[in-house]
């Protein structure tokens, strides 16, 4: 049995616990992350990715927006179509020239991979059978095995979960303190990868009496596409047939656009879920990114909320650290829960103004009257674009670096 110290421990190589590790490196603040699948699977987890720009920001000062910069796509608006029309929505000059930028979320992993392993801060993959020990006290500990077997045991000051909605890490809160708030919608995405070049620059959003319908694009080669389709869908049984017919029909305007077709080498079923759990801390334990929350795909929040709950624990960590306090620390939850719950109910809006559900006329005709208000309302585009690019984060570890 090996016994390893530290002061952070980080559960989870996904973006939020390899930020977090990223920017205490950056601060000198020791820590390790430890994540129970192979560098190859944590690579190669296929997730989109729609960067805020506070995001951006936030990568920048890590250090690792250098590929963002030269492969990401820049966007200055999206497409919004409904009723055969579409209308542009300019939400850079909305926010003051503010950008989103389509740069895939694996991307962003390999990016804080890469930087890890030039600053050899540790990181261990196939940690088996992690378990969290002693949060109440002032050193809890985390054990885990290799593949072969050998047990490790990890102490620290803090324990860092960002291992997911399915992690070890939430568990850990008390029942009777945990409240878990879920929402779960009775619809999901079919989503396609296409060997065809994308068929616009920019993002589209399509709402229709069928279904909702959105095309983006994953290179100058490759095209992104998403149905509405009942949450229980089998992917595999979809016909390819079937699946561009819906795009044309639900993407379809009346002027002379044109949706290209490929062969279809990827589908899957995304389910639409709304998630999260209260506290985000009990003891020396402290949660983030899907650990904490899970947002439907609809406004791309899940990466953003990640990097800002990050932003707030970082800094947190970092007062304790430069010995200026913990009031950061103590404040975690309330400071981290306003920026979620607004993003959650910003995603749920965006859901709800978009996809269609069938049998409710009455809510149909006030669904496309919120449509044309936001076609036709500069005020209601502002508001919407505000959101859509990213509010501020609330942490600000750049004091301390």
């Amino acid at each position: 049995m090996t016994h390893v110290k530290t002061s952070v421990a980080i559960i989870g190589a996904g973006p939020a616990g390899l930020l977090l590790g990223r920017l205490l490196g950056l601060a000198g603040i020791d820590n390790i992350v430890l994540e129970q699948r192979t560098r190859t699977y944590v690579e190669e987890r296929i997730r989109a990715g729609l960067l805020e720009h506070p995001t951006v920001e936030m990568l920048t000062l890590a250090g690792v927006d250098g590929q963002l910069r030269s492969n990401g796509q820049f966007d200055d608006g999206f497409e919004l179509r409904f009723e055969g029309q579409r209308t542009w929505i300019a939400t850079a000059d909305l926010t003051g020239g503010h950008r989103t930028v389509l740069y895939p979320q694996q991307e962003v992993v390999k990016d804080l991979l890469r930087a890890r392993d030039h600053s050899g801060d540790p990181i261990v993959f196939e940690a088996l059978d992690v378990a969290l020990h002693d949060l109440e006290g002032t050193q809890p500990r985390v054990t885990y095995r290799d593949p072969d077997g050998s047990e490790h045991v990890v102490t620290a000051d803090f324990v860092a979960g960002c291992d997911g909605f399915h992690g070890v890490s939430r568990r850990c809160l008390p029942g009777d303190v945990r409240k878990e708030f879920q929402r779960d919608y009775p619809f999901g995405w079919l989503g396609i990868l296409a060997e065809v070049p994308p068929s616009t620059r920019e993002l589209i959003y399509a709402h229709h009496d069928d279904g909702f319908a959105m095309h983006s694009r994953r290179s100058a080669t490759l095209s992104r596409l998403y149905l509405q389709v009942p949450p229980d869908c089998d992917a595999a049984a979809m016909p390819d047939d079937w699946i561009w017919a819906e795009l044309h029909k639900r993407l379809g305007t009346d002027d002379d656009w044109v949706l290209a077709e490929g062969p279809i080498i990827q589908k899957s079923v995304t389910a639409m879920r709304s998630f999260v759990v209260e506290p985000l801390q009990h003891g020396r334990l402290f949660l983030a990114g899907d650990a904490a929350h899970i947002v439907p795909p609809t406004a791309a929040k899940g990466l953003n909320l990640a990097v800002s709950d990050i932003s707030v624990l970082s800094e947190a960590f970092m007062e304790h650290y430069h010995g200026t306090g913990d009031h950061l620390l103590q404040a975690y939850t309330s400071t981290a829960l306003r920026r979620i719950w607004r993003a959650q109910e910003f995603s749920r809006h965006m859901t709800a103004l978009l996809h269609h559900v069938p049998g409710n006329e009455f809510e149909a005709r006030l669904q496309k009257a919120r449509l044309q208000n936001l076609v036709m309302s500069e005020s209601t585009r502002a508001a919407f674009a505000e959101l859509y690019v990213g509010l501020p984060f609330e942490g600000h570890p750049e004091r301390f670096l």
